[in-house]
């Protein structure tokens, strides 16, 4: 047990950079037959340690695969928290990544789950599907599907029809406008897959003559975010306590994914900064806008520097993302319905406030 979990807290902390993954997204997994160690929710794959695992039944946990869930989506997602939360064992107590279910699917030792910016330029794409099977023919390729409980038995399901097809499991799932999932049952498998799954993109947007190297404007004066900060408060209260600003760059203009949806909303503001305009805008999309674009700068706001400051990083990487989706057809935005679910799902709001 301690070997496999100072395996997987390595893993953690060489997929949990800058590259791989953002703010409290990701999730990393191990095994034995009985007990899945996962990821808490909320925490940072960098900063996990080896006690930092929620253990889990994995007996218990399967007790969710033959539930019988309600229709209504708010009810379901109660009865899998409470199934989940009765199979995490007391001697770690904590509230595991909601994609624990997924992860306990596998049957591979390890499993690192990220959204690398290189990885969502293909799977964000409305190409992406076609792309991965024709980069990474070895793969599984799962269309959109809300997170969590729904995701996992999805997943289940096209990992049974993979494994009579191949006559094995997938070492790599691709999930559209999500990111992908690596297992094995070494860390060299896992480590080997990942470094394919760079590689092969970095080539592909090398040949397409696409990359993620953002042209930005010179930052703004400070008078300038003072005068535009001064001006958010006043429209938005608390919503625009912190600032923090960078010259502008085209971001996205929607829900590109849960992470991006979850830390920087699904629409950016843009448009002149008047306490009408603003008030607006939070009428008719239901919230305070977490990004701001204005002539000469883009601005993440909230009501910490954290989370203004997560806002603006989530920006860039939708940037990024974006502009690498280029070399796929261009951006597939999530649906209003798709866009909704995570808006409104409870999993998300507190692995936002954890973080």
């Amino acid at each position: 047990m301690t070997n496999l979990l100072n395996t997987i807290t390595q893993l953690s902390h060489e997929f949990g950079s800058d590259e791989y993954v953002k703010a409290g997204g990701g999730n990393t997994s191990c095994k034995t037959d009985d007990t899945l160690w996962v990821k808490p929710s909320g925490t940072t794959l960098a900063a996990l340690t080896p006690q930092g695992f929620v253990a889990m039944d994995r007996a218990r946990l399967s007790e969710l695969y033959g539930a019988q869930t309600p229709s209504d989506a708010t009810a379901r997602e109660e009865l899998v928290k409470n199934i989940m939360a009765a199979a995490v064992k007391p001697e770690t107590p904590g509230r595991a990544s909601v994609e624990a279910p997924l992860h306990d699917s596998l049957t591979a030792r390890f499993v690192v789950h990220t959204h690398p910016m290189a990885v969502n330029g293909m799977t964000c794409a409305v190409g992406g599907s076609a792309a991965v099977m024709r980069l990474f023919p070895d793969a599984l390729w799962v269309p959109y599907t809300d997170p969590g409980y729904t995701l996992c038995m999805v997943v289940r399901e096209a990992i049974r029809d993979y494994q009579s097809q191949h006559g094995c499991e997938p070492g790599l799932i691709f999930l559209e406008n999500h990111g992908v999932f690596v297992s094995g049952d070494t860390a060299e498998e896992v480590r080997a897959l990942y470094a394919r799954v760079m590689q092969t993109l970095a080539d592909a947007y090398k040949t397409a003559g696409v990359d993620a190297n953002l042209p930005e404007d010179p930052p703004p004066k400070a008078a300038e975010v003072a005068a535009w900060h001064a001006q958010l408060t006043k429209a938005l209260g608390a919503d625009a306590n912190a600032i923090a600003a960078a010259g502008r760059f085209e971001v996205g203009n929607g829900p590109i994914s849960p992470d991006h949806i979850v830390y920087a909303k699904s629409y950016p503001y843009e448009g002149v900064l008047t306490v009408d305009n603003l008030r607006a805008f939070q009428y008719v999309r239901g919230y305070a806008p977490r990004v701001i674009v204005t002539d000469s700068a883009v601005l993440g706001i909230g009501a910490s520097d954290k989370v203004a400051r997560l806002a603006l990083e989530l920006a860039r990487d939708g940037a990024g993302v974006k502009r690498l989706a280029r070399a796929f057809g261009g951006l597939r935005y999530l649906s209003d319905r798709s866009r909704g679910f995570i808006e409104n799902w409870e999993v998300e709001s507190y692995r936002a406030k954890q973080v």
